[in-house]
C-alpha cells in the first residue's frame, strides 16, 4: 500500500484549488482517453506530463532549428522583411544606387531574431510548467494545435516583455542599429525628412518572431501528436498512443 503514496500525493496536489465539476469533468476525460488505447491505462498525472512533454520537445526543436544562422533569413515561411514604415526610404535608396544598406539591414534584423531565439527558450519551459488540470482538458478536446494556441495565449504579453530588452541587445549585438543608420544616411538630405524608425525595429522583431516561433511550435504539436516517429521518449509514446493518435 505504501508503494502508492507518492501518486496519491501528487494527484492530490494536482486536483487541489480547482473546482469539483472541473475535476470531475478532467477525470472523465482522462479516463476516456485512457480506455481508448490499447489497453493501457494513464493516469490524468501521466497525460499532463505528456502534453508537457510534447511543449518541451516542440519548443527546443523549433529553438534548435529557427536560432541558427538563416533560421529566419532563407525561410520564407517566416523571414522578416523590413517594416512597412520603411519602404519609401528603401524604394528611393534604390533609384539612388544605395539599395544595399537597406538589404544589409533586413538581413540584420533577421540574424537579431536568430540570436535572441535561443536566449527565449528558457522563458517557454518556465510558461509550460504552469499548465493546469483545467488548461490539460481543453487541450485534450482541441485541434492538433491546440497546446500551441494555448501556450502561445498564456505567454505572449509576459514574453513579448521580457524579449524586447534581448532583442534590443541583439540588435546593436548584430549591427542592425548601425545597419540602419548606414541606411537612412545613404540618402543624403532626403534622410532628414525620414522620422527616427530606429524605436521600431525592436518591436518589428519581437512580433514577427514570436510569430515564427508560434508558427513551426504548432507544426511541431502536430507532427508529436499524429507521427509515432516524433515521439522521441517513452511518456510521448505512452500518452499519444493511448489518446488514439
Amino acid at each position: 500500500m505504501r508503494k502508492h503514496v507518492p501518486a496519491l500525493l501528487i494527484i492530490t496536489t494536482l486536483l487541489s484549488g480547482c473546482a469539483s465539476e472541473d475535476i470531475a469533468s478532467v477525470m472523465n476525460e482522462m479516463t476516456r482517453a485512457s480506455q481508448s488505447g490499447a489497453g493501457s491505462s494513464l493516469t490524468q498525472t501521466e497525460i499532463i506530463s505528456g502534453l508537457k512533454e510534447a511543449l518541451r520537445v516542440g519548443s527546443d526543436t523549433v529553438v534548435r532549428q529557427l536560432g541558427t544562422t538563416d533560421g529566419f533569413n532563407t525561410d520564407p515561411l517566416i523571414h522578416i522583411p523590413l517594416p512597412k514604415s520603411l519602404h519609401k526610404a528603401r524604394n528611393l535608396a534604390e533609384k539612388i544606387g544605395m539599395g544595399g544598406h537597406f538589404q544589409t539591414l533586413e538581413l540584420k534584423l533577421n540574424r537579431a531574431a536568430e540570436a535572441a531565439t535561443p536566449k527565449a527558450k528558457a522563458l517557454f519551459f518556465d510558461a509550460i510548467k504552469q499548465m493546469t488540470l483545467t488548461d490539460a482538458k481543453n487541450i485534450l478536446r482541441g485541434s492538433d494545435d491546440a497546446a500551441t494556441r494555448f501556450f502561445q495565449q498564456k505567454m505572449s504579453p509576459a514574453l513579448s516583455r521580457q524579449m524586447r530588452p534581448i532583442v534590443t541587445n541583439t540588435l546593436s549585438d548584430v549591427g542592425a542599429l548601425k545597419a540602419y543608420e548606414k541606411a537612412t544616411n545613404s540618402l543624403g538630405p532626403f534622410s532628414q525628412a525620414l522620422p527616427d524608425y530606429k524605436s521600431e525595429l525592436t518591436s518589428h522583431v519581437v512580433k514577427l518572431g514570436m510569430d515564427g516561433i508560434f508558427s513551426y511550435l504548432a507544426k511541431e504539436e502536430a507532427a508529436i501528436r499524429n507521427n509515432p516517429v516524433k515521439r522521441t521518449s517513452e511518456i510521448l509514446r505512452r500518452v499519444f498512443g493511448s489518446l488514439g493518435y
